[in-house]
């Protein structure tokens, strides 16, 4: 006779407030994977890894049977003459006596928790003066994010919304001019999962290499070939560029119009937005200037004022002109003059033409006065260096915050309210304003090699959580995963399973305030 059990007929469930067990590391999808390799579970490609090998990310490796996170965690320190860039191995060091409001852990190199049901790998215990601190630290995966590129030049890249290519796949678009610079907006989630795999991967290997601070090679539709690299001047057709414009031409009248008075009768600002004339001008007007005749093409906006006089390029005041005479339609014989001097210049001073009115009032070239040069040379002085800048643009209001709390809104929320500041690689981040967690770094600011990839595709990048204790234990932090900073120090990452398994030193960046202590940028 067979012995029944009387039930439901359900599974057995937990008792009621039990908590489920939870694996630090899932099960291998296959049952019949080699026995000298491990399934990385860091991100959701789930590489299978032979011992000796890394992943198809490089980031993380089979040693010796165990899955390690193969880059050292950076630290910054900010104590004076102990600063090494040495790699130490967590295993080798004793508890530490490092005053804990020197030391920063950043996220970089620190390995994630993903899926984030699990808590941030590392989530440190400090002080910053004398109030107890946490941060909360991971490195994030980042399908949404982007990179806003502001390049200074005076020369024109092609036009607002063309296509930006790498390697010849579309991976980004040219936004708008603002003062000086034009912007680009590369990345992003629609080229990364939203085209071909080619398109994301080459993708993700730009957005790679403009993080870290390398060079791309970048080709605009119906525009420039461009070489960008944060923190350097780009390049332009293959000519480094040097200055970023004073003004536009009307700006730029007004800044000299003083000390052009007295040593020509007329100046023109040449200026792919707007030609300046200074006897029209007002500030040439206040000077009591008198008129010169000039008749100028394009279309006059205001009293010598005037748009598209010419084309854009990457000629005179970011036109397509090669001789500035070309924008002069006539002058009127009954107000110009014999004689009447005439300095042509562009709004960065790199082209300049001085010249002089015949008896027919056709402008004939002539030496430049010094006192003439000098302003033009002032010009150039007056002009920033051209550079390119980097500023790296993501979504962190997603799953990542499970590794910070169990309610991840109240995180939000402690943003928004100026309790937690947020970092990445201890570079202060702007937060945007509007739902979620949208923040935005300069990669300059960030310490070198920041960024990572994994092949989903999508872009890896450190970022910090840092407040008062007793605000992460109100908002649902883990704190039972709360460690000091000397335990920290000693052991590394609080799991075992893809964790770095050494640290480096460096000094925190001179630009950035200590990131303890500190309020967010909120927009």
């Amino acid at each position: 006779m067979t012995e029944h059990t009387k039930t439901d007929g359900l599974p057995g469930l937990p008792e009621a407030g039990a908590v489920p067990q939870v694996l630090e590391k899932a099960r291998p999808r296959n049952e019949r994977m080699a026995g000298n390799k491990i399934e990385c579970n860091a991100c959701p490609v789930l590489c299978q890894i032979t011992e000796g090998k890394s992943g198809a990310c490089d980031r993380y490796a089979n040693v010796d049977g165990v899955l390690v996170r193969v880059d050292p965690v950076i630290l910054l320190r900010r104590s004076a003459g102990r600063i090494g860039d040495e790699v130490v191995a967590f295993e080798a060091l004793p508890a530490t006596d490092e005053p804990s409001d020197a030391v920063f852990v950043t996220g970089v190199g620190s390995s994630t928790t993903y899926p984030d049901y699990k808590p941030a790998p590392f989530i440190v215990a400090s002080q910053a003066d004398g109030v107890d601190m946490v941060t909360v630290v991971t490195e994030g995966i980042f399908s949404y994010c982007s990179f806003k590129v502001k390049i200074d030049t005076d020369r024109w890249l092609g036009p607002e919304q063309a296509n930006v290519r790498c390697k010849g796949e579309v991976v980004g678009h040219v936004s708008t001019a603002e003062y000086g610079s034009q912007m680009l907006s590369l990345g992003g989630v629609h080229h990364l999962t939203g085209g071909s795999k080619k398109e994301g991967r080459v993708t993700v290997e730009m957005m790679q290499a403009l993080g870290n601070k390398q060079p791309v090679d970048l080709t605009i539709e119906g525009g420039a070939q461009i070489v960008v690299q944060a923190g350097r001047a780009p390049i332009v057709n293959g000519v480094e560029e040097e200055r970023m414009r004073v003004g536009c031409g009307s700006a730029t009248i007004g800044i000299f119009a003083k000390q052009f008075y007295g040593r020509a009768d007329e100046v023109v600002v040449v200026d792919d937005h707007i030609t300046g004339v200074l006897t029209e001008h007002q500030a040439g007007r206040c000077l009591d200037m008198r008129p010169s005749g000039i008749r100028i093409r394009g279309r006059k906006s205001t009293p010598g004022r005037y748009f598209q006089v010419a084309n854009p390029g990457t000629g005179w005041g970011g036109t397509d002109i090669a001789d500035p005479l070309s924008i002069i339609e006539g002058w009127d014989p009954e107000v110009a003059w014999p004689g009447l001097r005439l300095l042509m210049v562009s709004t960065t001073g790199e082209h300049s033409q001085w010249l002089v009115l015949d008896d027919a009032l056709v402008p004939r070239p002539a030496p430049m006065p010094e006192a003439v040069a000098a302003i033009v040379s002032r010009i150039g002085e007056n002009c920033e260096p051209s550079l390119a800048t980097v500023l790296f643009l993501g979504g962190a209001g997603g799953s990542l915050r499970a590794g910070v709390t169990e309610n991840p809104v109240l995180l939000t929320r402690s943003i928004k309210q100026a309790m937690v500041n947020v970092t990445c690689g201890g570079a202060p981040a702007y937060v945007w304003p509007g739902g979620g967690i949208t923040v935005m770094v300069d990669v300059a600011r960030m310490p070198d090699n920041s960024f990572g990839t994994v092949p989903t595709p999508a872009l890896v990048a450190p970022i910090e959580f840092s407040m008062r204790l007793d605000d992460y234990r109100a908002l649902g932090g883990h704190m039972e995963h709360v460690r000091p900073l000397a335990q920290v120090l000693a052991e590394g990452a609080w799991h075992h399973d893809g964790a770095p398994t050494a640290r480096r030193w460096l000094p925190p960046s001179a630009a950035n305030p200590w990131p303890l202590g500190q309020a967010p940028l909120l927009g």
